[in-house]
């Protein structure tokens, strides 16, 4: 149902669980994670639950986003504040300044941004007689939402500006302002809905029904507001993940519903947003001089175990409630996160790993991403563990057989891996016969310990590497879709609370000199 479904669905779910007093409530309503396919490492427990480097024990996405919006709901009045929870919004306003949500209608905070930037996200065309550009903090309107919009379509909707001497700009991050003087776009991040028009969408909730497309909260919502709006973005589904035949239709009754209604723009000139929603973001962000680890002080080892060793662990690497044991190595750019690294293993550069077990030797290749599931079958507990490279396109996807030679796996043909492996191309071959891609192969198999699932998916993806036959003969394959319909989450946790009780045991040593 997508962010704008899951949007519709909890208001429901807050008038059936407070009734009529639901409307004088302040909600902070976060999306927590869909998918996830371009940072699947968060696909199981969703990206709200994605652990961030600072902290002693370490803080989730979730505590940060509370932190950052914990001034909000002073200044705000009754109503439901939308906010996604791969993004972080950091900015700077005068002292007796706040930001106020009281307005009718939407509300949304803008970011000013290079114009590349505003290709695959939110762009506002304001309003230039209630708009300077100056000061930390402006109020004004929006004439028109667009979304996703390429570079000329900015400049012909009047989206495009020149910062002026008051916007204050910043030197680097996501949403890297440049210098006074040069050209940007405000662009998009978390917005308020005043209780009138979440009445009117929860009414527009019921009479719909049950909902079968995929709605955008940001895309679907917004460009039906303002006076500049116009419906010819119904009918592009081009950003669309799962495209359905009720869709267009549906966009059509939300903009006539919402058409005429306010979108009020809380302008922040020095402002930063950051996306770490793609395990490039992520890497970056949490691994290199990015400036969002500089502005919130992330450590390259946050709540761990790890040998005090020079040469074990890569100037710019990144460490969250792992275990990691003499003898191992992790090369710079790389994160670990939630596991257990024994003697003898190395992490090649710029990867990641997950909720994994690796107490065997193995030289892992640079731009690996391995993340470890727990699953339940037949009321058993089994592992799997996904492999790929971090450039992988796990979103990509066709519809028929005979054009899957299209789809690589780290760099190498999908035809050419599955004949490595032994695997037959069939229609069993994946799990959704609507969209054929690595997100749906059925490739990864399952595996009665955690250890031997790590050691299966590296062993194909050394088969790969060296283009030598390793044969799945026997296993149980299972694709990334399945691994999430049949993912144990209690027993996830389980082992990521056997990682703290280690950590929080060998400091105890460490105090007491044993």
């Amino acid at each position: 149902v997508g962010n704008g479904g899951s949007t519709l669905h909890v208001l429901r779910c807050l008038e059936d669980l407070y009734g009529d007093k639901w409307t004088s409530l302040i909600v902070l309503l976060i999306h927590s994670g869909g998918y996830s396919q371009r940072l699947p490492n968060a696909s199981a427990l969703g990206k709200i639950f994605t652990a961030v480097p600072f902290g002693d024990p370490v803080y989730q996405m979730l505590e940060l986003k509370l932190a950052m919006y914990i001034d909000f709901p002073r200044h705000m009045k009754p109503g439901i504040l939308v906010t996604c929870a791969d993004d972080i919004e950091l900015y700077s306003t005068g002292v007796a300044e706040a930001i106020t949500f009281d307005k009718p209608g939407f509300t949304a905070l803008a970011h000013p941004s290079d114009l590349t930037v505003g290709t695959t996200h939110g762009v506002f065309v304001l309003d230039p007689s209630s708009f300077s550009g100056k000061g930390e903090v402006e109020y004004t309107s929006c004439h028109r939402f667009l979304h996703k919009p390429d570079v000329e379509t900015m400049r012909q909707c009047g989206a495009v500006r020149v910062r002026g001497n008051g916007s204050q700009p910043s030197s680097a991050g996501d949403h890297g302002a440049s210098a006074v003087g040069s050209e940007c776009v405000y662009t998009d991040s978390i917005f308020y809905i005043d209780h009138s028009i979440a009445k009117q969408l929860l009414t527009f909730y019921k009479q719909m029904g049950t909902l079968c497309c995929e709605i955008d909260a940001y895309g679907d919502f917004l460009q039906a507001l303002g006076p500049g709006a116009t419906q010819d973005y119904t009918e592009n589904t081009s950003n669309v993940t799962k495209e359905a035949a009720q869709l267009v239709e549906v966009r059509q009754k939300l903009y006539s519903l919402l058409k005429g209604a306010a979108l009020n723009v809380i302008v922040l000139n020095n402002s930063q947003f950051y996306h770490v929603g793609t395990t490039q973001e992520c890497l970056f962000h949490f691994t290199s001089d990015s400036e969002l680890k500089f502005e919130l002080d992330l450590l390259p080892v946050a709540f761990s175990v790890f040998p005090d060793k020079a040469g074990t662990l890569g100037r710019s690497a990144s460490v969250v409630q792992s275990v990691l044991q003499p003898g191992c190595s992790v090369a710079p750019g790389s994160l670990v996160e939630y596991s257990r690294v024994g003697p003898g293993v190395s992490v090649g550069k710029n990867s990641i790993i997950s909720g994994s077990c690796i107490d065997f030797e193995v030289d892992m290749p640079s731009d690996c991403f391995l993340s470890s599931l727990s699953v339940k079958l037949n009321d058993q507990v089994k592992y799997v563990s996904m492999v790929f490279s971090v450039e992988d396109d796990l979103k990509k996807n066709v519809k028929l057989l005979s054009d899957i030679r299209s789809l690589q796996f780290f760099g190498v043909g999908l035809l050419e891996c599955l004949d490595l492996w032994g695997v037959e191309v069939s229609d069993q071959l994946f799990s959704d016969n609507t969209r054929l891609g690595l997100w749906t192969a059925r490739i990864f198999p399952v595996c009665s310990t955690l250890t031997e699932s790590v050691r299966m998916s590296l062993k194909m993806l050394d088969s790969v590497q060296h283009l030598s036959a390793f044969k799945l003969n026997g296993f149980k394959l299972f694709s990334v879709e399945e691994m999430l319909t049949y993912k144990d989450v209690e027993d996830m946790l389980v082992f990521r609370n056997q990682i703290y009780d280690e950590i929080c045991l060998q400091r105890q040593k460490e105090k007491s000199g044993l």
